[in-house]
């Protein structure tokens, strides 16, 4: 069974993470990154099957890929706390030759990214090639992606979630960050997304709603029903609730901080409403 409160302590240390990461080098996107916090936390710590030392091939092990790259900043430090490379790494954030830039490439070979992304649109593409390789080697297990909402708005990604279904890609789980927010507005100022659960049916997908996606049991019990719906030819779409900015108030519902560093008086407020639980790096 999973240690609920092992979990939320390391949620609170990794929003410490992304606050520090993006105050240091006045660049970032905390908005997105501190809403995704108990998913990526949840994935890497006891939803994913992975294997010992990392590889590109990953062969014998889930995969996971990023296509809303900007909020790099909770990728990083989930990966490095769970053991990806060393966390005082995170000092490096953005910085000149750093293998931490502000969207995750390969060229530097940072264990644990597996594509450059942040050109958005592009992630869901990607994730079903690695799917469909999966299929053709006979590895059964999953490829996970996630996507913002706001992302959906990319049409190759339309092209892709047809492309999914009609070549029944039925072990591929991709999330949608709904959050409801992009880098201009609300979604539904700048460009409604409509029914997303009615689209992705539409287009031949099993869709998931987690209605409370910054609350970890909710999250494991929702992905743990994704995953026994996969292997029945149609891939999965888990749509999941959350809030931008979640764990730091002045930061939650609004798309200011989509891509805003906090200033040193709301770092401070931000690391006192998330106090350190693991040690800072």
């Amino acid at each position: 069974m999973p240690n609920i409160q092992q979990l939320e302590d390391l949620t609170t240390q990794v929003r410490r993470d992304i606050l520090r990461m993006v105050h240091k080098v006045n660049s970032g996107h905390p908005g997105g990154s501190l809403g995704c916090a108990e998913f990526f936390v949840s994935l890497y710590n006891e939803i994913m099957e992975t294997k010992d030392g990392f590889d590109m091939d990953g062969i014998g092990e889930d995969l996971f890929f990023l296509s809303n790259g900007h909020i790099s900043p909770v990728f990083y430090s989930v990966l490095a706390r769970a053991g990806y490379f060393p966390v005082d790494e995170l000092n490096t954030f953005r910085l000149i030759d750093s293998r931490l830039q502000g969207h995750p490439t390969t060229h530097e070979g940072l264990p644990g990214v597996r594509v450059a992304s942040g050109s958005l649109g592009q992630g869901m593409s990607v994730a079903i090639g690695a799917a469909e390789t999966k299929k053709l080697n006979n590895d059964k297990h999953l490829v996970y992606s996630l996507h913002g909402d706001g992302e959906l708005q990319e049409g190759q990604n339309w092209e892709a979630i047809m492309y999914a279904a009609g070549n029944k890609i039925d072990n591929l789980i991709s999330t949608i960050d709904v959050n409801g927010q992009q880098i201009d507005g609300a979604t539904h100022n700048v460009l409604p997304l409509g029914n997303l659960r009615a689209k992705f049916e539409a287009f031949g997908w099993t869709v998931l709603e987690i209605k409370n996606g910054n609350n970890i049991e909710a999250i494991l019990k929702g992905m743990a029903e994704a995953k026994t719906m996969t292997g029945k030819g149609k891939p999965v779409c888990v749509l999941l609730q959350t809030v931008m900015g979640n764990g730091v108030d002045f930061m939650m519902h609004t798309h200011a901080w989509h891509g805003k560093a906090p200033n040193d008086e709301q770092l401070e407020i931000g690391l006192a409403q998330n106090p350190e639980t693991l040690g800072d790096y």
